[in-house]
């Protein structure tokens, strides 16, 4: 009988450690650990969960309006992301992305605002306005690099810092020189429609800016998945000092990670101008770049799995707006939720590597 008890006990034990030290196991707990501790949250705001959840679907696909609304905030955070994946796998955290998407939609803008009047085609003056938003990224990221390789300042306090800058210089531009009469303030005239992304029919949705946010993934995964320079790169965040004594240099790849992750946040940022608001304005980054950055942390930074994530985070942030409406709630408390799931999937990643860790001891002794 005891021998039976015993047995049982170690089975128990033995599928519990195997769920928890298995990756996906571990983050479908995690996920749903952040769905209980979400649930009692909402009991204490004395709200009915099922209600909470019912509008927030709604709200995100619950209609083709809402879906359409939902891509398109979609693209840039998925690109943002993609950026990401290249800083982080050379082991660099570009907290810098606001600054950049900020810049590239200032590019962006400032191309179209001195084309305006001119002969030159839509087409070309939209070509022109996203290399200059992608330039713009870039330059700013490499800055930061920049200051990392050459100046020693932590990437994490440069970025912020050129996040400022940027921030500043948009105010500057908003309330200056591009301020416009009879307009609200915080924002610049709208630019003209031919210079506007081709949208679907009564949408927002731009299939150009989509199809480029799938091209910008697919070729993300293939450069860092299946080129030589993806596996240098990962060589240099894995140990950038055993990188360089074989002969990789990790100064110039860091750089590279950095213009290369410029370059997906500047593309984002034209695309809040051409593609989606046609207009610069105060936060025009909306936040992507910091979102990005949790987005990239779940998906344990690979590209394919980024994108589900991203997806999720866009349809909780774009269907929370309907909680203030029907329930008085807050809209971020869509940020409650992500800020949820970001702990508990950290939180059981230690809990894995720790088990793993402790399970390989035993083995070994």
């Amino acid at each position: 009988m005891v021998s039976n008890r015993t047995e049982k006990a170690g089975g128990f034990g033995n599928i519990l450690r195997t769920l928890l030290t298995n990756r996906f196991s571990s983050i479908t707990i995690a996920v749903l650990l952040a769905l209980i501790i979400t649930w009692l949250v909402v009991l204490v705001m004395d709200a009915p969960p099922l209600r909470v959840f019912s509008i927030m679907v709604n709200g995100s696909v619950g209609s083709l309006d809402a879906a359409t609304q939902t891509l398109q905030a979609w693209v840039p955070l998925v690109l943002a992301t993609c950026g990401l994946m290249f800083t982080f796998t050379a082991g660099l955290w570009n907290i810098g992305m606001e600054g950049q998407i900020e810049m590239g939609a200032i590019c962006a803008y400032g191309v179209i605002h001195y084309m305006t009047g001119t002969p030159t085609p839509g087409y070309v003056a939209i070509t022109l306005a996203s290399l200059a938003g992608m330039a713009g990224g870039a330059i700013w990221a490499y800055m930061v690099g920049l200051l990392k390789n050459y100046g020693g300042v932590n990437e994490i306090f440069g970025g912020l810092g050129f996040n400022f800058i940027a921030d500043a210089f948009l105010l500057y531009l908003v309330y200056g020189p591009w301020k416009p009469e009879g307009v609200a303030q915080g924002s610049t005239k709208m630019i003209d429609a031919q210079y506007w992304l081709p949208q679907l029919p009564g949408s927002y949705l731009s299939l150009w800016s989509l199809g480029l946010a799938i091209v910008g993934i697919l070729v993300v995964t293939f450069v860092l998945k299946g080129t030589y320079f993806g596996l240098k790169l990962k060589a240099v965040g894995k140990n950038p000092k055993a990188s360089f004594m074989m002969g990789i240099p990790t100064s110039r790849y860091m750089l590279l990670s950095f213009v290369l992750c410029g370059l997906f946040g500047g593309l984002a940022g034209s695309f809040q101008v051409t593609g989606f608001l046609h207009v610069l304005r105060n936060s025009i980054s909306g936040g992507y770049g910091y979102l990005a950055l949790m987005v990239g942390m779940l998906a344990n930074y690979q590209p394919l799995i980024g994108v589900p994530i991203s997806l999720i985070f866009t349809a909780l942030n774009k269907g929370a707006t309907g909680l203030v409406i029907d329930l008085q709630l807050d809209t971020n408390f869509s940020g409650v939720i992500q800020g949820l799931l970001v702990l508990c999937v950290l939180l059981m990643d230690g809990v894995r590597r720790r088990l793993t860790k402790t399970f390989r001891g035993v083995q070994h002794g």
